[in-house]
């Protein structure tokens, strides 16, 4: 039996928790957790996903710019470094994506789950299709980012404690790598170089700004500007 086989069938017969009792179980750990780093639940979430080093980290806003709460590790991701194209080619998207509270599904099957968004106006302008793309819990990927289920109880709990405190939508940028210049050169010659060169624009005004790039789409490419 593969082995994503045997992940899914675990998180379906794994004893029911219903996301109420599993929030209860970890709201005053993390509530500790926010408190000894200066956060707070409820403060508005931006989260980078890093395919290569497989790492989600989530931001979160105590003032007027976002500061790193954690690195978690992403257990599994599926297909290469590169975007999603098509439905069914089992690749995990990248790309600038939006979480709003309709994307929520607290009774997946895989533990937790949030939809990227997948395909953004981005994505649909080059004809990319897709569908049901999330980060979730189970450690299992056909195209997802999955996460262990203690990490995806954290972040689930922290996505969703700022979209009901007023965000309206939580930022997720998923890279290829960390965009830093030196590791994008060394894909000069790799088919997806300009569109990673696109993407780092938008690595870039975060790392300057600390806070996430307003996102457009014009000519199949994104387009960013600081959000003042």
């Amino acid at each position: 039996m593969p082995d994503q086989t045997k992940h899914a069938i675990g998180s379906l017969l794994r004893p029911h928790e219903n996301w109420p009792d599993i929030r209860e179980r970890i709201d005053l750990p993390l509530q500790e957790q926010l408190a000894n780093a200066g956060f707070a639940p409820g403060m508005p979430v931006h989260i980078r996903i890093f395919k290569e080093e497989q790492q989600l980290e989530v931001w979160l806003k105590p003032d007027d710019e976002f500061k790193l709460f954690k690195s978690y590790e992403i257990c599994n991701f599926s297909g290469d470094l590169g975007p999603k194209l098509k439905e069914g080619d089992r690749q995990s998207p990248e790309g600038f994506y939006r979480v709003d509270r309709s994307a929520l599904n607290p009774n997946s099957r895989y533990h937790l789950s949030f939809n990227l968004g997948f395909p953004n106006r981005f994505d649909q302008s080059l004809g990319r299709t897709g569908s049901y793309l999330m980060v979730h819990g189970s450690c299992v990927s056909i195209g997802c980012y999955a996460m262990t289920d203690a990490g995806i109880e954290e972040i689930y709990f922290l996505v969703e404690s700022a979209l009901k405190n007023g965000q309206h939508f939580v930022s997720v940028n998923a890279y290829p790598f960390r965009m830093t210049p030196e590791r994008l050169e060394q894909e000069s010659t790799h088919q997806w170089y300009a569109f990673w060169q696109n993407l780092k624009l938008g690595y870039d005004i975060f790392e300057a700004t600390r806070n996430p790039a307003a996102v457009a789409t014009l000519a199949g490419e994104y387009h960013f500007s600081p959000i003042d």
